[in-house]
C-alpha cells in the first residue's frame, strides 16, 4: 500500500451501528485510493475504543432558556468521560447533532483526539456553525477527560502544566442595577455589601453590563446615564477590584467610541463586544480609538474563525468559549495563535459546570491567560449548590480569587448521573427575545 493510500485510509470511519462492537472494522469493499475504514488506526493507536455515547438535556427550571447539554462517553475498558455542549437557545438542535456524530465517535480510539476532531469538523462539509461547533465541543471535552483518566493525569498536566500553582484567576458577575429600576442609594448599598464579601473571598475582578440591560444606547443622554451608572459601580466596588463591562453590542461603532472615551477614567479591565463581533472593520475602528482594552470572541466557532481577529490585531483580549469553539482542542489552538500575536485570553463561560471546569484546565497551561469567567455571582446561589451536587465538590467557586487545580485525572470529577434526573429536560426555548419600544429587534 502506498503511503498516501494508507493515510487516506486512516481518515475515515466505517460504521452504521450506534453501539460499537469489537472486530467491527472489517475490510470494506475496494474503493480505490479512498477508503472508508479505521483499520489503520489499530496499528498506531490504543486498543481501547469508545463503545457508548449518551447525551443529556438538563433544565434547572422548567422554563429555562439555557438548558445544559452534557455528553457522556464510555470505552471498552469502562473508562467514562464527560463533556459539555450547551448552546443557549438551541439545546434540542445540539442534542440531535451530538447523536448524529455517533458515527464518528463510536469505535474511535479515545486517545486519537485530534483525529476525531478533524473527522467531525471536516466531514461536516459545511464546517462548524454554532450547533455543530457546540456538539464537537462536548464530544472533544469528553475524549480529553477519558485521555487524562487513561494516562492518570489531570488535563492541565497533559497540556504542559500550570503557570501558577495557586490556581486559575477568575471573576464573578455583578448584576446589581442592570434592570434600571433600582435607585442610586439602593444600588450603592448593595454594591458596598458585595464589595465587602468579595474582599473576604479574595475576589479580584467582576463583570457588569450597561444600565437598562436591553436598551439601545444612541443619545448623549443615554451615554451620560451609562457613565453615571458605571461610576456608581466603581465607587461601590472600590478601587481594588477590577471591573469589566459587557456592552452586549448595544451601541453603534461611533457611539461605542464616544462611550468608551468617557469611561477611561474608570480604568476598566476591558470593554466587551462594543459592536456585533461579525463586523470586524467596525471593531477595528473602535479599537484604534480606545485606550481601554477591547474584548470579544464568545460567539466564534473553531479556531479558524478567530484568525482574522488575531492577525489584524483588532482586539486585545479573546473570549472564545470552550463549549462553542470546538472544545479543548480548539481552545488550546486559539490560545496558541493569540499568544503569538500578543493577545490575552479570558475565556467566556456562561453555561454549565463541566465546560467551565474544562476551561480552567486549559487556562492553567496557557501562557497568555488573563482571567476566567464563571456564570456565578459573589454571593452563592441555588445554581452553585446544584453544581456541587452533580460534581461532588464546589468546582466553580473560587478560593482566594482563584479556581483550585485538582490532581485527579482527566477533568477531575465523577458526575452524579442519578442527580441529573431531578432536572429533566424542559425543551428548547429561545434566549431573551428583546424588542425596543417601537417593536424593532434588539441585541440582548
Amino acid at each position: 500500500m502506498r503511503r498516501r493510500e494508507f493515510f487516506r485510509g486512516v481518515a475515515g470511519t466505517y460504521m452504521t451501528s450506534s453501539t460499537w462492537r469489537p472486530g467491527f472494522f472489517a475490510a470494506p469493499p475496494s474503493r480505490g485510493a479512498l477508503t472508508d475504514t479505521n483499520e489503520g488506526l489499530h496499528s498506531v493507536g490504543s486498543r481501547n475504543r469508545v463503545t457508548h455515547l449518551k447525551v443529556f438535556g438538563v433544565s434547572l427550571t422548567s422554563q429555562s432558556d439555557r438548558p445544559y447539554v452534557f455528553v457522556k462517553l464510555e470505552t471498552s475498558d469502562g473508562v467514562i468521560g464527560w463533556g459539555e455542549a450547551t448552546l443557549e437557545g438551541k439545546a434540542g438542535a445540539v442534542i440531535a447533532c451530538v447523536n448524529d456524530f455517533s458515527d464518528f465517535i463510536l469505535g474511535a480510539d479515545p486517545m486519537a483526539v485530534e483525529h476525531s476532531w478533524q473527522d467531525m469538523y471536516v466531514h461536516s462539509f459545511y464546517r462548524a456553525g454554532p450547533v455543530i461547533g457546540s456538539a464537537i465541543s462536548g464530544l472533544d471535552q469528553a475524549l480529553w477527560d477519558i485521555r487524562g483518566k487513561m494516562l492518570g493525569l489531570p488535563l492541565w498536566k497533559l497540556l504542559g502544566g500550570t503557570y501558577n500553582p495557586q490556581g486559575v484567576r477568575g471573576y464573578y458577575h455583578v448584576d446589581v442595577g442592570l434592570n434600571g429600576r433600582m435607585d442610586r442609594e439602593k444600588v450603592h448599598g448593595e454594591l458596598s455589601r458585595l464589595s465587602e464579601e468579595a474582599a473576604r473571598q479574595g475576589v479580584t475582578a467582576v463583570k457588569t453590563g450597561l444600565p437598562d440591560y436591553y436598551e439601545w444606547i444612541d443619545t448623549h443622554t443615554k451615554i451620560r446615564e451609562a457613565v453615571s451608572f458605571l461610576q456608581l459601580i466603581r465607587e461601590g466596588m472600590g478601587p481594588e477590584i477590577e471591573i469589566a463591562v459587557d456592552f452586549h453590542a448595544k451601541t453603534s461603532p461611533s457611539v461605542a467610541s464616544v462611550l468608551i472615551k468617557e469611561l477611561e477614567p474608570l480604568n476598566l479591565l476591558w470593554v466587551e463586544e462594543p459592536c456585533p463581533p461579525e463586523n470586524a472593520k467596525a471593531m477595528a475602528r473602535i479599537s484604534r480609538r480606545s485606550q481601554t482594552p477591547i474584548a470579544t470572541g464568545e460567539r466564534l466557532v473553531a479556531h479558524y474563525s478567530c484568525r482574522e481577529l488575531i492577525e489584524s490585531g483588532i482586539v486585545d483580549i479573546l473570549q472564545t468559549d470552550i463549549n462553542h469553539v470546538g472544545g479543548v482542542t480548539a481552545l488550546w489552538k486559539v490560545a496558541a495563535m493569540a499568544d503569538a500575536a500578543g493577545i490575552s485570553m479570558a475565556p467566556h463561560a456562561c453555561e454549565g459546570p463541566i465546560g467551565s471546569l474544562a476551561s480552567v484546565h486549559v487556562d492553567a497551561a496557557t501562557p497568555n491567560f488573563l482571567i476566567q469567567e464563571v456564570c456565578a455571582e459573589v454571593m452563592p446561589r441555588q445554581q452553585d449548590r446544584v453544581w456541587e451536587e452533580w460534581l461532588g465538590f464546589p468546582a466553580m467557586r473560587m478560593v482566594g480569587g482563584r479556581f483550585p487545580l485538582s490532581e485527579k485525572p482527566g477533568l477531575g470529577f465523577d458526575l452524579n448521573e442519578e442527580s441529573l434526573k431531578k432536572y429533566p429536560f424542559g425543551g428548547t426555548r429561545p434566549m431573551a427575545r428583546v424588542y425596543f419600544g417601537d417593536g424593532s429587534v434588539a441585541e440582548w
